[in-house]
């Protein structure tokens, strides 16, 4: 398939170094639209080669058209727009790779690094540029980014994007960039109705593309649900998970800062080699988390959804919820860190009473059954909802009444306020007004 693209000499050296013979199913689909300079909207599941389907594009288009020299001159000409430092990070990795054999050259503008040393990067023109919206928009306005020859724009996650309140940053980037450029938009859904009114405004006359179910999970994924009474109960599954080290390497999930933290502190104290990674941590320090990682000096990273998108580290084993995420979305992007070419992955959520009806409705979005699972010892006291919907989902047990309101009726102050009064007939057939009659005058004593 790539000998029928007639790529490039240098990108074919490339892909051979980095050990790629074949296309994935979404690079075969996009590879070839994506050449012909068609707009695109794409949807295809994490870690199915959808980074390589718009960077392939990127470097061949440049290699065909531009010289060094008068790509140098011309400014940065290709844009890929990510939601997290994480994934501009493994982006402008699989894209330097890509480019290792040509004289193009990538750079990244990322929120938390240094903005005096991204100006100077920006100052040598590099032709392709990975970045998150509010960094690149600072750039764009204070003039250290020239985007006026910019040939294809790439929205990396848009759905994510747009989750995250980007949608005007986004917007402001595309009126700095030339205005006849190509637009790839890649988003896990094309129905989310955010994309659906940027891409109305950015792309023209979109061909799209989806490969795979779109709720659809791994198939290489086994997912697994392990009931827990409380905090205390889910602290002992989580060690007792990660002590029976039947994994490589695990991802721990907190749907908060804080829990990714404690949780950090709490398998470091039982000896287990972990980092913690969140939002609020410099770049320096996720950038030296994900190394560690990667390198695997540490086994286990405890993070919060700052790495459910954009991670891209092999042997991953283990993904572990310790707490349910909030929507099926998130839960396929956290469970897409495991599982990632071809590979086998198992993820295991710990689902207390309060999480049930979560759990269940993730179950029911993504169309799959967690395996019932329990560990020796550890078995929780609670079984599951005693009476649930045909949904699968406990029944809400109906508001009780106090002992103190028990017996007591409801009463309202203008009823209070006219007790002893004669009561005084509102309409009916004995007052001869069925509501269309003129009002009766008052009867004046004489």
């Amino acid at each position: 398939m790539f000998e029928d693209l007639q790529l490039d000499r240098r990108l074919q050296l490339a892909l051979a170094e980095m050990a790629i013979e074949r296309p994935t199913e979404v690079q075969q689909h996009v590879l070839p639209a994506a050449l012909r300079g068609a707009d695109l909207l794409v949807s295809a599941e994490t870690g199915s080669g959808k980074t390589l389907a718009y960077l392939i594009p990127i470097a061949q288009r440049l290699l065909a058209a531009h010289t060094q020299e008068q790509a140098r001159q011309a400014g940065t000409l290709a844009l890929v727009l990510v939601p997290t430092r994480e994934l501009a990070r493994q982006v402008l990795k699989h894209l330097r790779a890509l480019l290792a054999k040509s004289p193009l050259q990538a750079a990244a503008v990322t929120g938390g690094a240094d903005f005096k040393y991204q100006k100077s990067a920006l100052r040598r023109n590099p032709e392709v540029l990975v970045a998150t919206p509010g960094r690149l928009l600072e750039h764009c306005e204070r003039g250290s980014a020239d985007l006026g020859a910019l040939q294809i724009l790439v929205l990396d996650e848009a759905d994510r994007m747009l989750d995250m309140g980007l949608r005007e940053d986004v917007l402001k980037i595309a009126d700095y960039c030339a205005p006849r450029r190509q637009v790839l938009m890649l988003s896990a859904t094309l129905g989310h109705r955010a994309v659906t009114a940027v891409a109305g405004t950015l792309l023209r006359a979109p061909q799209s593309i989806c490969v795979g179910e779109v709720r659809a999970p791994h198939s290489s994924i086994f997912h697994q649900q392990i009931l827990a009474d409380d905090q205390a109960h889910k602290d002992k599954l989580l060690l007792a998970l990660l002590q029976q080290g039947q994994y490589q390497r695990a991802l721990v999930f907190g749907n908060t800062r804080r829990t990714a933290v404690r949780l950090a502190g709490l398998l470091r104290y039982h000896k287990l080699r972990c980092a913690g990674l969140h939002g609020e941590m410099r770049t320096e320090e996720r950038t030296r988390v994900m190394q560690q990682f990667g390198e695997g000096k540490v086994d286990i990273v405890c993070a919060s959804d700052v790495a459910a998108r954009g991670l891209d580290v092999r042997d991953i084993d283990l993904v572990v919820n310790y707490d349910v995420p909030h929507s099926g979305s998130d839960y396929l992007h956290r469970s897409g860190r495991t599982g990632r070419a071809g590979a086998t992955g198992l993820a295991v959520s710990l689902v207390s009473a309060a999480e049930w009806n979560l759990a269940v409705g993730i179950q029911r979005y993504l169309k799959l059954d967690f395996e019932q699972r329990t560990l020796p010892g550890l078995r929780a006291r609670y079984k599951g909802p005693k009476k649930q919907k045909s949904s699968g989902k406990a029944v809400g047990a109906g508001k009780k009444r106090s002992a103190s309101t028990a017996g007591k009726r409801r009463t309202r102050h203008r009823h209070q306020k006219n007790r002893g009064k004669p009561h005084r007939a509102t309409g009916g057939e004995n007052t001869g007004n069925d509501g269309f009659a003129p009002l009766l005058k008052k009867k004046i004593p004489d």
